[in-house]
């Protein structure tokens, strides 16, 4: 009689780790609001939160990463006062700062698609580039337009002193990819992806000591 092949629970495991993941990087998020938020020549206030947006994508994937956000948005949404400074509520997606906000899901997306592009082992070149991409150009791309419309300031004129932000980001970016890269060389099981180019470990084979005979 043949014995029962036993079910493999890894998909279970998988699973879960997956949205301890996610949840972990939605609380990363949130922590990095807690230094506060300060404002220079403009309404949006400047944090350290969309550090932890670059991580998210770049660490854990574009589908993870943005999922990792979106439960963060969805907590501030109904009330949980996440946002640096305290602030929460569906009120804060009203403000002059909702359009960088909203930013944040397709900016966790496409960090996470830059970075592990092809499923290839991340490098310090594209990690970088996929944070500015993401983490700056597109959240640009919809806070600005989107700033503009609610403080009915011309479109060029919210462009420019939206520079004032560009330093800050830019140090954000240069944040996150080291902290990629460190992880990458020293605890490969931060990242949930599998890389087609990752070095594999060759098993050492058994060293069998063989008695002379006399």
């Amino acid at each position: 009689m043949s014995e029962a092949t036993p079910l493999a629970p890894a998909p279970a495991r998988s699973g879960a780790a997956d949205l301890a993941r996610i949840a972990i990087f939605a609380a990363l998020i949130a922590v990095l609001g807690l230094p506060g938020s300060f404002t220079i020549l403009g309404p949006v206030p400047i944090t350290a939160q969309t550090l932890g947006v670059m991580l998210a994508g770049a660490i854990l994937g574009p589908w993870r990463g943005a999922a990792a956000v979106g439960v963060f948005l969805l907590l501030t949404a109904i009330g949980a006062p996440l946002l640096a400074g305290g602030r929460g509520g569906i009120g804060v997606f009203l403000a002059p700062s909702a359009g960088y906000l909203l930013g944040w899901l397709p900016a966790a997306f496409v960090i996470g698609a830059l970075v592990h592009a092809g499923r290839r082992r991340p490098t310090v070149l594209r990690t970088f580039a996929a944070n500015v991409v993401g983490g700056i150009l597109v959240v640009y791309a919809i806070g600005i337009p989107v700033q503009s419309v609610l403080t009915r300031m011309p479109l060029g004129e919210t462009a420019l002193t939206s520079l004032i932000y560009l330093p800050g980001d830019l140090t954000k970016a240069v944040i996150a990819t080291t902290v990629v890269m460190a992880l990458v060389t020293g605890y490969r099981r931060a990242f949930p992806v599998e890389w087609i180019d990752a070095p594999r470990r060759t098993p050492r084979t058994p060293r069998v000591d063989v008695a002379s005979r006399p």
